[in-house]
């Protein structure tokens, strides 16, 4: 005599079955990636959970498992291609010396490699007309990134001086990369990176 099957568990909204969670890192990695290319390619706004969980080929609700919400997804998705968590360490690690042109260089080879350019591409536009992509935007590159680094090189008003690198760096990112104005858009980014790094410099280190 067979077992009687047993009831399963009822779920909570939001959350996936059991048997549908991963619990190794691969499935997450594989939805941000997922989630990077559908950003990239449709914009915030024409973006959905759904759509996301299609190309990474699992179910919505562990999307929302792992992630949150939409922006919580959008964020982590920009995050993958900046590596703010790696690449603050190895711009301060030599000290305030030279401090502008590691920062410039790491600003510029991001967008420079056509694989993290594209969802950039896409946070840029999108931060002009959504808050939610705006939030995404100055929280990923101020906060994360410049602020900790101003905060790191002990100088006066750290804040401030973060606000100025990054309207110095995203101005670049979107004439050269999204109005694609001329010669800016065609230039060496050696020779970019030689003209913005003592900017760069002065705003973080000099008192």
């Amino acid at each position: 005599m067979t077992e009687p099957e047993k009831p399963r568990r009822r779920r909570g909204p939001g959350r996936p079955r059991q048997d549908e969670v991963d619990d190794g890192p691969g499935t997450q990695e594989r939805i941000r990636l997922a989630a990077r290319e559908v950003f990239a390619e449709r914009g915030y706004d024409k973006t959905s959970v759904r759509g996301i969980a299609k190309v990474a080929g699992v179910d919505p609700a562990l999307v929302h498992h792992y992630f949150g919400s939409k922006d919580d997804l959008f964020a982590a998705a920009i995050e993958v291609s900046m590596e703010p968590a790696l690449v603050v360490p190895a711009i301060l690690g030599e000290g305030p010396e030279g401090v502008g042109e590691r920062l410039a260089r790491y600003f510029l080879g991001v967008w420079e490699n056509p694989v993290t350019r594209a969802p950039l591409l896409a946070v840029i536009r999108s931060a002009l007309t959504h808050e939610a992509a705006a939030k995404v935007l100055r929280g990923l590159v101020l906060r994360r990134l410049l602020e900790r680094i101003a905060a790191d090189l002990d100088v006066p008003d750290p804040t401030f001086r973060a606000e100025l690198a990054a309207s110095h760096m995203v101005g670049i990112a979107i004439l050269r990369y999204v109005v694609q104005v001329e010669p800016l858009a065609s230039a060496d980014p050696d020779d970019i990176v030689a003209l913005v790094a003592p900017t760069l410099q002065r705003y973080l280190t000099e008192d």
